[in-house]
């Protein structure tokens, strides 16, 4: 028996049997949505309009833009009241500027729309469930709206409500100020001003047979629009490693061929990253370094993240993390759910020692802008001995075998091999002008 070796972004720690690596198999069309793209041009125009925040100062894209990977290239981001994208992106200024960092590392959103998946976020508190009667289990539970037709529609409703990302800080606007009395009752704010500007009146009644007059517009149908905008420009089954499936097998290179034996075979990642979007949708602890204010459990008055536990109140979850999918992971560094490490070889060398790794992690490792006033707490979870004592104890991932420079090159290269071809080449549009007539971060001008 040959221990499983974790990779990359979370794997597990069972054993694998020496044999023959078994390929996953193919992704295409049918695996995901079915698009209506006429509904997707107009949540293209929504996922890049910040008529959707609080203070209509933030979209969607602002943080999850094709020009980074569909994420922003930080470790953690900067949400409302911050100014720029990606790297570039500044803290704000005046009683407006960034109040707290956002908890976690902004996922790509690669393939969402894959029928496949059950379970969305790092932690899995968004999921195909009948628990509340509207067929999700989601943090507004029984006040989630009802008649949402996908797992990614009822995501896309969250965001709008987080003060950190899109709604603002208490005092600031009508958005937060409903989010605090009960989670539903911002979302019809937010339709009433998309459904009040004409283009989106006619481009709703247009686009949904069910939506007779500008008047009829929901939030669950812009959830439904910006949901087909990223299957439609989000799914990508275009890599070397597809055309290799689809039997070119000159498709990869040397190395490429190499790291995928490794991946599939002796290695182990596939134990976890499985099937055709390279996730098992399981949640393992990874021993990532701790850092930033964490997104813990209700009232739970810590600088920590437990992971899956905030979610499921279940102790034996404390600091688990959903397997992520990988294609395209070349392009959505830095890597773990708080980015804590900058490149795909890092983050395997982690894996191979994590006891090591956070031992030598320093805060230079992380892509962090600088916000003077958050400096003093950014890494005050650190100064709680019997916190990090926790965190090291919870491991899904152990040494169990070594890898060489060169295997861990190889698997490197694989990993590239899973990049789409239109990914790359950030072929997913950005609107030069939206309805709302507000700035539109990252358009070409």
């Amino acid at each position: 028996m040959l221990s499983c070796v974790v990779l990359a972004l979370g794997l597990c720690a069972g054993t694998v049997v020496a044999e023959e690596p078994q390929l996953p198999s193919s992704l295409g069309p049918g695996d995901f949505i079915p698009v209506d793209p006429a509904k997707a041009e107009l949540g293209r125009l929504l996922f890049y309009d910040k008529i959707l925040s609080g203070n209509r100062n933030i979209s969607c894209g602002t943080c999850h833009h094709p020009r980074h990977g569909t994420s922003d290239g930080l470790s953690l981001g900067l949400g409302e009241g911050a100014e720029g994208l990606g790297p570039a992106r500044l803290s704000g200024r005046g009683a407006s500027r960034v109040q707290k960092r956002v908890p976690r590392n902004a996922p790509a959103l690669w393939n969402l729309g894959a029928k496949s998946i059950r379970v969305l976020m790092h932690d899995g508190r968004i999921s195909a469930d009948p628990i509340y009667g509207n067929s999700f289990n989601t943090p507004a539970e029984e006040w989630l709206p009802g008649g949402l037709q996908s797992l990614l529609a009822a995501q896309a409703l969250f965001p709008m409500t987080s003060s950190v990302e899109m709604a603002g800080n208490v005092g600031e606007n009508e958005v937060i100020g409903a989010t605090r009395d009960r989670i539903d009752l911002a979302w019809p704010i937010i339709a009433k001003r998309v459904r009040s500007l004409p283009d989106y009146g006619v481009g709703f009644v247009a686009a949904f047979d069910h939506i007779v007059t500008p008047e009829n517009v929901e939030i669950t149908d812009i959830a439904e629009a910006l949901a087909q905008f990223m299957v439609q420009d989000f799914a990508s089954v275009d890599s070397p490693f597809d055309a290799y499936l689809a039997g070119n097998d000159t498709a990869l290179t040397a190395r490429q061929k190499a790291g995928a034996d490794l991946f599939f075979g002796s290695a182990g990642c596939s134990g976890c990253h499985a099937g055709p979007l390279f996730s098992d949708q399981n949640f393992y602890a990874l021993g990532l370094p701790a850092f930033g204010p964490g997104r813990a459990r209700r009232f739970d008055p810590y600088a920590r993240d437990v992971g899956r536990m905030g979610e499921s109140d279940d102790l034996a979850d404390a600091y688990r993390f959903r397997t992520p999918m990988l294609r395209n992971v070349e392009l959505t560094g830095p890597y773990g759910h708080n980015g804590a490490f900058p490149t795909l070889e890092r983050m395997i060398r982690h894996h191979l020692d994590p006891v090591a790794s956070r031992s030598a992690w320093t805060p230079d490792d992380l892509q962090l802008p600088d916000v003077p006033w958050l400096a003093a707490t950014d890494f005050v979870v650190q100064q709680d001995r019997f916190e990090m004592a926790r965190q090291s104890r919870a491991r899904d991932i152990y040494l169990r075998q070594n890898l060489s420079d060169q295997d861990i090159a190889a698997l490197v290269a694989f990993l590239t091999a899973l990049t789409g071809e239109k990914a790359r080449a950030q072929q997913s549009s950005v609107p030069s002008a939206v309805p709302s007539g507000l700035p539109v971060d990252g358009a070409k001008r």
